[in-house]
Order: C-alpha cells, then structure tokens, then sequence
C-alpha cells in the first residue's frame, strides 16, 4: 500500500509515478519528490490514513495518526519512533492524536540509494509497544512502516540540494563565488555543534557563520543579514530581521532580549553572536527558519559601515563594533547604512524576480567579493505556558 505526500491512497505502490503508462509497461516520468509509504502491517481498515509522508526539499516530515491500527484505540506517542536510530517525534502532546517526526534526509539512521534516475532514501517508522502494565499479557504488535522519499536526478531537484550537512541542517541557497559558506548552531559554550535544534523560551541561539578560505587569501567573514520565517522561503510572511542594515544586531535593541555579537572573534573568518529565542506570535507550528546572507571582503580591508557586525550596548546605550572604529555603527541608529561613503564596492539595493530584494555587483564583480545565503532549521522553539512572545513581524 503507498500513500502521496498528502496521504492519498493509490495502491500498488512499484506503479505510482507522475505519468506515462504503467499498464503498457511503460516507466513513468517526474519531476518532484514523492514518498512511498508500505503499512501492510497494520492491516489498517480506517478511511482515515495513519500515515502521511512529506519528501521536502532537505527533510522528510512523517504525521502519524495514533489510531494507527483503525481500531479506535490510540497508541502511546512514546512507542512511536523514526529510523534506525529511534528518534523521537518532535511534535506530540497526549491530547492529541496525530504525532509529528521532522528529520533531516541524512538523520535517525535513514540510508540512501542512488538509481539512475533517482535519490532513494530509504526511513521506516516504528511502533514498539511497552505494557504499560501487567508485562505478563499484551494487547498489541509491534510494526515497521517502511518510508522512501524519491528524488529526481533531473529537472528542479538536484542532488547537492538534498545532501547537506545535518545536525542542525545546514545548506548554501546561493554562492556567486563558490565559496563554502557555513551557518551552525553552537552548545552554550561554543565548543561543539549543538545536536538538538528544540529550545525553549528563555533560552539563547548560539549561531556561529563561517568560510572556508584555505585556498584564498585571507579573508574576514560578515553577517549582512538574518531573518526568521515560518518556511525556509527568507521571501515569505511573517518574517522578522534580527540582523539587518549590512550587519546591525537589531534585536539586541529590544528590552526584552540581550542578543549581541561575541568579540572577538575566534579568526577572521568565523563570526559568532547569540540570539534570545523567540517565536510568531499566533503561530501553533512552534518553528521557525533562519536565513542569513554572509559576505566577504579582504582580511586586511578595515572594516566599513557595509562590512560590518555591530551590537548594541545597552549600558551605556550606544551601537558599538567587533572591531573597526564606533563611527561604522552609526548607521545602525539611522536605519539606513546602504548608501555609506566608505565603500563603492557595492550598488544600491535592487528587486529579483519573485520579489527578493538584493544588492547587485558591479558589471565587473571585484574577484574578493563573495556572498551567500545560508538557511538553518526547522528550529522547534516551545514555551511551558502557551502565550507568546512579545515580537511583532517586520512589515514588508
């Protein structure tokens, strides 16, 4: 049996493809990821269907409904597990009757296999009862649901967009240089890459961007810009900017937060700063994306109001830098640092096509300019109560 990624039935699941003519033997042909779902071991009779797969772009997200069995009687969350290596959903609650795993494609022990035509990876889903009493009876069966989430070789997915780097999953959107960017959640002592991305409110985002400069001269790392969003389009609304004017720490304004750049820097190219966790308010979902563009520019070029990373310091209630002279900030407190004098490197900010704004190179791009977008998440943020966080989207 094999469901859509909207959890449709279709049947024999060897036949369902997007197109052609499995009845004349002919392969059909796609261009989007699916999912393919085998639940014959639940001998599931409820129209209801237990489980739905989501192949996205970087992660699978599988809901299961507890009545996993359409028996009537839900199974316990905590029996429930992804992969191999038995990770645990990351939304449930024991009202409720769905339970939620978000994975990357690499993670809970998922495996890949490459066909000519596509990237298989290959997951399962595991119920594993506990007698939650007597442990001498029990009244249900352990059952594997094995998942695969196909991906095309050709047309709009491509292999290096579903192979990044997991634990937090990492990924270069876009590198007009080719430089190997890199946006990681840190432990609270910047010694290592955080393995879990679920915080609670309360506590502090460790974010460390890097680039790799072994084969270039060296060169200083920048946070231009980092926005937040529900989706890991930076494009979508709600969103909010907590870097913003060519590298402002603005959330650090706010009386409510403490976020700042850590100085100084561990090397020229890696940048750190720390965030207070936050989430939309009005948003279930408890996720949010990061999307920051990094950028660039000659180790040895003095730092300038658009290659800069300034915080602000609440004491003594003015902008200061990581490194260069207080003036570069300045802009920070002005809102507008697009149009400093002290650089011509770049041009004023411009519209993409599909409504992304961005600054444009020159005609002739200088070689040591180089930028990137850089996505983090989904980062699960919970609070003990449900209220919400005392932020508001930015407009726009």
């Amino acid at each position: 049996v094999a469901y859509n990624p909207l959890g449709l039935f279709r049947g024999e699941a060897e036949l369902w493809r997007y197109g052609g003519n499995p009845s004349l033997g002919q392969p059909r042909t796609f261009s989007q990821p699916w999912a393919w779902v085998d639940v014959s071991q639940l001998q599931a009779m409820a129209p209801l269907h237990p489980v739905a797969v989501q192949c996205q772009e970087a992660q699978v997200v599988v809901t299961v409904h507890r009545d996993l069995f359409g028996t009537g009687r839900l199974v316990r969350a905590a029996d429930l597990s992804l992969g191999s290596a038995s990770c645990l959903p990351v939304v449930w609650s024991t009202p409720e009757t769905t339970v939620t795993f978000v994975a990357g494609l690499h993670e809970c022990g998922s495996t890949l296999r490459v066909t000519p035509d596509s990237l298989i990876y290959t997951t399962s889903l595991n119920y594993s009862p506990v007698p939650p009493g007597n442990p001498v009876v029990i009244r249900t069966s352990p059952a594997v649901v094995p998942i695969e989430c196909h991906y095309p070789r050709r047309d709009n997915v491509s292999s290096s967009g579903v192979k990044p780097t997991w634990a937090p999953y990492h990924y270069t959107l876009s590198s007009e240089e080719k430089l190997p960017f890199s946006l990681r959640l840190m432990s609270d002592d910047w010694s290592a890459e955080r393995a879990s991305t679920v915080f609670q409110l309360g506590e502090v985002l460790h974010f460390q961007a890097g680039v790799d400069a072994e084969n270039h001269v060296p060169l200083r790392l920048f946070v231009d810009s980092c926005v937040a969003t529900l989706t890991p389009d930076r494009t979508s609304s709600p969103q909010y900017a907590f870097i913003d004017f060519s590298g402002c720490l603005v959330d650090g304004q706010l009386d409510d937060a403490t976020s700042t750049f850590i100085s100084p820097r561990p090397r020229p190219d890696v940048l750190q700063f720390a965030v207070d966790a936050f989430k939309f308010a009005g948003d279930s979902s408890n996720l949010i994306y990061v999307t920051c563009h990094l950028k660039v520019s000659p180790a040895d070029q003095a730092p300038d109001p658009l290659n800069k990373a300034c915080s602000f310091n609440k004491a003594n209630n003015l902008w200061a830098p990581v490194e260069g002279t207080r003036d570069i900030c300045s802009c920070c407190e002005m809102r507008s640092c697009g149009l400093a004098r002290h650089s011509g490197r770049l041009h004023a900010p411009s519209r993409r096509p599909g409504g992304r704004v961005r600054r444009e190179v020159p005609s002739q791009p200088d070689p040591l300019m180089k930028e990137a977008d850089v996505v983090v998440g989904p980062l699960f943020i919970h609070s003990w109560q449900d209220h919400t966080v005392r932020r508001a989207p930015s407009q726009g």
